[in-house]
């Protein structure tokens, strides 16, 4: 290719380059097997040795010990947004669910379905441009749990303080997990879709602690409950290997390069060159998001017009910046920072920023 392509695309997203360089050439021929990892026995040696060394990453990763389980499910986040009220709530039970956007709505029209929803907080009276400050009268003490959504990608809002709570506190990281230092053992659930920050799409990692996985149901169906995936080690049902083969690799590289600190790093200095620019010129790109509720990972904004919109994106994707087209429902731009970006690219975005401007 004769020119370097920046993707900024909300999901399925980047990838790191090393990662694709070594699946490509293990692809056909994976640990000397003579076989591609799609080819192998989920009951095979060879992939058992990758199922543990992800489960083992990911726990090194964010200092988890064992009273946590990983676990990998197929459906993406959303099919997480059933699962969880199916395992923990019922109809004489109340779960608590703040709402910051798209997905943590969903959420809470799947757990309507099983039980009692109390909702503890909201930011759609100002279009989800906030994260709202929550307090423990803001919901029940008897909530089975209080559910958030740690980074709206549609918006561009995310929580940089999260809820002490006693409630168990279960958190849909699928756009900002790993991307940050964070103490991860005040959550006692995470699940995230792998697409934007830890592989290819058809593989949801769920984290949970096994003092809230002892209080699933034991009255639905077997493939849902997870305590039958954390007692099999997610080889209950064939999984999916060749996801879970490359969010092993994933993980492997955040290692390799200075684990999460550095990862913190580099994406501090990312999102800080897209907002230096958007700062400088705000009265003409205008930030979604309230300052203190920013995004690190998809930072959302307008132009003067929809044409100036169109004409950005399209002249961006020209110079070799793509994905920057807003989600459907909102429009404007969309820049995903997520970890594989190299700093790089969010510097010359910026760059291509300030000269769009000039110019139009």
């Amino acid at each position: 290719m004769g020119q370097q392509i920046y993707n900024f695309n909300a999901g399925p997203a980047i990838l790191p380059q090393e990662v694709l360089v070594k699946s490509q050439k293990e692809l056909l021929n994976f640990n000397n097997c003579g076989m591609s990892v799609m080819e192998i026995s989920h009951r095979s040696k060879d992939y058992e040795a990758i199922n543990d060394s992800a489960i083992s990453l990911f726990k090194e990763l964010m200092g988890l010990g064992d009273d946590y389980h990983v676990l990998f499910m197929g459906g993406g986040a959303s099919t997480q947004f059933a699962v969880i009220p199916m395992n923990f709530l019922s109809k004489s039970k109340t779960a608590s669910y703040v709402d910051t956007g798209a997905w943590s709505g969903k959420a809470v029209k799947e757990a309507k379905l099983f039980g009692n929803v109390h909702l503890a907080a909201s930011s759609k009276e100002k279009h989800h441009s906030y994260i709202p400050a929550l307090k423990d009268s803001d919901f029940p003490k008897d909530s089975v749990y209080l559910h958030i959504t740690s980074n709206n990608t549609i918006f561009g809002t995310q929580w940089h303080q999260f809820p002490t709570t006693s409630v168990p506190l279960v958190c849909d990281m699928s756009s900002d997990i790993l991307s940050r230092q964070l103490d991860y053992k005040s959550f006692s659930l995470i699940y995230a879709g792998a697409q934007k920050n830890l592989g290819p799409a058809g593989v949801t990692v769920v984290i949970i602690k096994n003092d809230l996985l002892q209080k699933c149901s034991d009255n639905i169906p077997t493939i849902f409950n997870y305590k039958t995936h954390a007692e099999n080690k997610s080889l209950y049902n064939t999984p999916p290997v060749f996801p879970i083969y490359m969010v092993n690799l994933v993980l492997e590289w955040i290692k390799n390069n200075g684990g999460l600190e550095a990862i913190e790093k580099t994406n501090r200095a990312k999102q800080e060159a897209i907002y230096d620019a958007l700062g400088q010129n705000s009265d003409y790109y205008k930030g979604h998001a309230e300052t203190s509720s920013r995004s690190w990972m998809n930072i959302t904004f307008r132009l003067p017009s929809e044409e100036l919109e169109e004409k950005f994106a399209k002249e961006a994707k020209s110079g070799g910046f793509v994905g920057l087209k807003g989600h459907r429902s909102v429009g404007g731009i969309r820049v995903s920072l997520y970890n594989a970006l190299p700093l790089e690219g969010a510097q010359k975005l910026a760059e291509f920023m300030q000269r769009f401007r000039r110019a139009n």
